[in-house]
């Protein structure tokens, strides 16, 4: 299962009712933070969630609203104990800009390990989370990310069985490891089924839409996708400054397939973005003007 969190849903500047965009996923007790915009530890405090538990943090890019609240979330997570080593993903540029925030927050109980995105995707995991980061269309650099939890097929005991696999195999085969026992080696080929539906979450700011975007959004169990304005005279706005319109992000949500779409990262201006969605939901239904704290739990398909 992953537990979701959206933390603030601002763009440009924090407002009394609504910190800057991040988003805080746990999984299997570990945490990812995508962005850090000015006040993301006050957010994340108010959902009494604990800064101790993030392992990850990636970066959209580097305008301020995304990571000006760098130095404050590192200082949280030292002052909750955190001792582990803490990777950072993000685009160009990752290894001057924290150090330089890190001015200001320079002892730490833990490491830190910078990893900088220069491909149009970079691929790593957290456990058995897989995350991607696949490049999108701003006025800087910047990515968006997908988290995806696969799930093996269904484990056939007649199978298993007939084969004559020792039953204290059957465990770590089911896990996907192959196992040498009694002088034999069994694979998981041999009693698991065709892989089943696992999760899928798409988080993706500060773009324009394009055809990328759906792609690595496709099938995705919640697309967060930022719908920065609602009116519609502010599409001249949208494309000038490479961003999405709220009916723009809805026909990504449609043409990927996905099966919600969370708006988030508004303007300013944009103080009662659910006035507008009663157009949206003409273009995706499934579509939720969010608001900070907005949570879920996302798990596996009954069958």
């Amino acid at each position: 299962m992953l537990d979701v969190s959206l933390l603030g849903t601002g763009g440009m500047m924090p407002l009394p009712y609504r910190w800057l965009t991040s988003l805080y996923v746990r999984y299997n007790g570990k945490g990812v933070l995508i962005d850090c915009g000015e006040g993301t530890q006050i957010a994340l405090n108010s959902l009494k969630l604990s800064a101790k538990h993030i392992d990850v943090m990636c970066f959209t890019h580097y305008h301020a609203d995304h990571i000006s609240g760098l130095p404050g979330m590192l200082l949280s997570m030292a002052n909750a104990d955190r001792t582990e080593p803490v990777v950072m993903v993000g685009p160009k540029g990752l290894k001057r800009v924290v150090p330089a925030l890190r001015v200001i927050a320079p002892e730490l109980p833990f490491d830190i390990e910078l990893r900088e995105i220069t491909e149009n995707t970079y691929d790593f995991n957290l456990d058995e989370l897989r995350l991607k980061a696949f490049k999108v269309r701003h006025n800087v650099i910047c990515y968006g990310y997908s988290m995806t939890l696969d799930r093996a097929g269904r484990f056939d005991v007649e199978r298993a069985e007939k084969a004559g696999i020792p039953q204290r195999a059957w465990n770590r085969l089911q896990k996907g490891d192959t196992v040498e026992m009694d002088g034999n080696i069994f694979t998981p080929d041999m009693v698991l089924g065709p892989p089943r539906k696992g999760i899928k979450l798409t988080y993706t700011t500060d773009t324009r839409p394009t055809e990328g975007i759906v792609n690595e959004a496709d099938g995705s169990d919640l697309l967060i996708c930022e719908g920065m304005y609602g009116e519609e005279d502010k599409i001249e706005n949208a494309k000038k400054n490479k961003h999405m319109t709220m009916y723009e992000a809805a026909k990504v949500a449609r043409a990927a397939k996905v099966k919600e779409l969370w708006l988030t990262h508004y303007s300013p201006s944009l103080t009662k973005p659910e006035r507008y969605m009663k157009a949206v939901r003409k273009i995706f239904p499934e579509a939720v003007a969010a608001k900070d704290g907005r949570s879920v739990t996302l798990g596996f398909e009954k069958e």
